[in-house]
């Protein structure tokens, strides 16, 4: 398929066609077909659980804080006990003002309810959505896959993604794979024709997280090009309504929060300056880089922009595949916020952790290389991963 190729648009089967495969047989064959898949997935994540347990248990720290209670971990489980409300003046950098609202309040939500429902703390609760979230994820990354390359590049785009060096991340109390979840199943659903539920799980995929906005372009983008290449679908109205849908959870929890902080529609905004965080064009980027190459600093940064090299490469091996117009849509947003943002160099590879199509090159590649090839290449991968992101728990102790 092809980067011009218009998403389709599902038409439904004549009601004769009694024959049709009831939606739970369906779901359970595409979960059977996707078992391998995850797991190896699985596999690989509890290897890399493991390998980070065994060295924080060795030198004295909890591997259940580290995972749940880290950084922006803290945020979410404050406001998935308190609601919002937080408001702090940075400790150590001047003019910087911590506000809870620039948290999106999904994932916060679904801790809270996990909380309240079962016997869990707030950060045990944290974790359990997350690693339903990554398991969700991995499915619709295979989903995705399959649908346009088949089981074995797809088994191999969701090993891949298991074995990034952050791949810590997708274990973490943090908001990653709960969004990437969200949007493989939307990106999917767009690839099938479901149009509704395209623009319904975009929705929820917005309030997760900010660079959400990607999915909802991702859907705007194929439903251009619908209307453009089939003049019947402009009277179909779950076109309209599933564009309509995408981007509603995004710009919802954006006006709230600029209300909320008494900054107007633009508020949001604000409260992400205070932080330190804003969109520059990479300016801020190119800054910390020219700062990487001249002076000295934690091994942490210098992994980050091996990472954000390597996946601009990706993306140019991406863009010669000539991957589907919303697939393609959605990866240049995620790389364009994460690149052009400003602050937080260490945070730009789990800001790219959304970005599953960028592995679909590699995916593709190692789906037809030798036996021998692909498992000296996973063995890499596997030890580069978990001491990276043993490393980036325990040692680096600088915000991720």
């Amino acid at each position: 398929m092809s980067a011009d190729t218009a998403v389709p648009v599902r038409t439904p089967e004549p009601r004769g066609s009694a024959r049709r495969q009831p939606r739970a047989e369906r779901i359970r064959e595409a979960l059977r077909r996707a078992t391998p898949a995850l797991g190896l997935y699985a596999a690989a994540r509890l290897t890399g659980l493991a390998a980070m347990a065994a060295w924080a248990w060795s030198i004295g720290r909890h591997p259940r804080s580290l995972l749940g209670h880290s950084w922006d971990g803290i945020w979410y489980a404050g406001i998935a006990r308190n609601g919002y409300g937080l408001i702090i003046p940075s400790p150590t950098t001047r003019g910087v003002v911590f506000n809870d609202l620039a948290f999106f309040p999904l994932y916060p939500g679904l801790v809270h309810t996990v909380a309240t429902l079962l016997p869990v703390t707030v950060v045990t609760a944290g974790l359990l959505v997350s690693w339903s979230a990554a398991g969700a994820a991995a499915w619709g990354i295979y989903a995705v896959g399959e649908r346009l390359y088949g089981r074995r590049t797809a088994t191999w785009l969701v090993l891949l993604w298991g074995l990034l060096p952050h791949a810590i991340v997708q274990t973490m109390g943090y908001t990653e794979s709960l969004m990437t979840a969200l949007c493989a199943w939307s990106l999917y659903a767009l690839l099938t024709g479901r149009r509704l539920w395209a623009g319904a799980l975009a929705l929820l995929a917005g309030l997760s997280r900010p660079n959400a906005i990607a999915v909802a372009a991702a859907v705007a983008c194929a439903t251009v090009l619908t209307l453009c290449r089939d003049r019947t679908a402009r009277a179909d109205w779950r076109v309209w309504a599933g564009a309509a849908l995408a981007p509603l959870g995004w710009g919802g929890y954006v006006l709230w929060a600029g209300y909320r902080s008494g900054g107007g529609m633009l508020g949001y905004f604000r409260v992400q300056r205070r932080w330190g965080s804003r969109f520059d064009f990479g300016a801020d980027a190119l800054r910390f880089i020219r700062h990487l190459f001249v002076g000295r600093d934690y091994l942490a940064y210098y992994g980050s922009l091996i990472v954000l090299v390597v996946a601009l490469i990706a993306l140019a091996f991406l863009i010669l595949e000539r991957p589907p117009a919303a697939l393609l849509c959605y990866v240049l947003v995620l790389c364009v916020i994460a690149l052009g943002g400003s602050s937080y160099f260490a945070s730009k590879p789990r800001f790219l952790l959304p970005a599953f199509p960028l592995l679909i090159p590699m995916a593709l590649g190692m789906a037809r290389a030798r036996p021998r090839t692909a498992v000296v290449t996973v063995g890499a991968l596997a030890g580069l991963s978990f001491v990276y992101g043993t490393y980036l728990l325990t040692i680096a102790r600088i915000p991720m």
